[in-house]
């Protein structure tokens, strides 16, 4: 008899049968009652070293990193494995490129690594159109909605990234700036920087004085923020007057080449990132961004795939942003 075995026979799931036979907490008497009345039923002994070899493969929870240096995902990816290790789950942490796909990626630790459920931390609708399909475990993605695509195994945390950029560049304009360059991703293959200029363009199609100059794409990163802020000045940028950034890590790249140009934050040109993260705070000028609740997304995530391999159904949650007003946007 297999733990598959187990867990088809007393209807619970495989993380509920492991946790049985490991000993673990997070078990209803319940569930223990019926799975181990199954085991001395069926005279079932654990071999030491088999059960060794499949909390290897079949206890772990596998963490789907997309973007090598993304600051806000590593601060939720620390959260996460604080959570698992309370929860008594190892964790596969998998770092692909911005540019990589996230579900092939998926599919790979299935075959190789069978784990029990995936957190993927960023994602594209187009991959999950593709290939999810395929993928048979409970999966939540982060970061971004999936509402949208239907599968009966994957939940969503996400916020409102339209509204977000929306309320960044209305912030702008409500200060008086009418010439406002924007910097993000690649809009033909981040799906976040589609959802973020949308807001973007609803914003300026409100406010017909002000206008997009240009926008920039680049990788999120500091020297993507700087490169592409270079870009603009060079461009005969100078007549802008604020950067709406869709990240702070492109926020900061694009403050520094700002201050290399000779001009001054927000003095000369004021910048708004997006995320929140903390060094933000400590920045020169303290930076103006869009709070994402990073923590609350990565608590409700793991949440969702705990639920969901107990079988219970997905869910779709947004978790609210606010605008976090400090140093570096002046009013006009």
């Amino acid at each position: 008899m297999t733990i598959k075995d187990l867990a088809r026979l007393s209807g619970y799931s495989l993380g509920t049968v492991s946790r049985v036979l490991n000993n673990q907490p997070n078990v209803s008497e319940k569930a223990r009652e019926t799975i181990m009345a199954i085991v001395n039923e069926a005279g079932f002994e654990l071999n030491t070293n088999a059960k060794n070899l499949k909390q290897q493969k079949s206890t772990s929870i596998a963490v789907i990193i997309k973007g090598r240096n993304n600051e806000m995902f590593a601060d939720m990816v620390e959260h996460i494995q604080t959570l698992t290790e309370a929860h008594g789950y190892p964790l596969l942490l998998n770092y692909i490129d911005e540019d990589e796909n996230e579900v092939r990626c998926a599919l790979q630790l299935c075959r190789e690594k069978k784990p029990l459920g995936i957190l993927f931390l960023g994602g594209v609708s187009e991959n999950f159109e593709a290939d999810f399909s395929s993928i048979g475990i409970p999966c939540v993605l982060l970061t971004n909605s999936a509402a949208h695509l239907g599968f009966e195994n994957l939940s969503s945390v996400a916020t409102d990234d339209a509204a977000a950029a929306y309320c960044a560049v209305s912030h702008l304009i409500a200060q008086g700036h009418e010439k406002i360059a924007v910097i993000g991703g690649d809009v033909e293959k981040s799906e976040i920087s589609r959802l973020r200029h949308k807001g973007c363009v609803r914003a300026f199609a409100e406010e017909p004085h002000a206008a997009m100059t240009a926008y920039e794409s680049t990788r999120f990163s500091f020297r993507g923020g700087y490169e592409a802020m270079n870009r603009v000045l060079e461009d005969g940028g100078k007549a802008v007057t604020a950067v709406f950034t869709m990240a702070d890590v492109l926020a900061i790249g694009a403050i520094r080449c700002i201050c290399d140009h000779g001009m001054r934050v927000p003095e000369d040109i004021s910048v708004v990132g997006f995320d929140g993260l903390t060094v933000g705070q400590y920045y020169t000028p303290k930076l103006t961004t869009i709070r994402q609740q990073t923590k609350q997304i990565a608590e409700t995530g793991l949440r969702l795939l705990l639920d969901a391999m107990e079988g219970e159904a997905p869910q779709h949650v947004i978790v609210p942003f606010a605008l976090s007003v400090l140093e570096s946007v002046r009013k006009l």
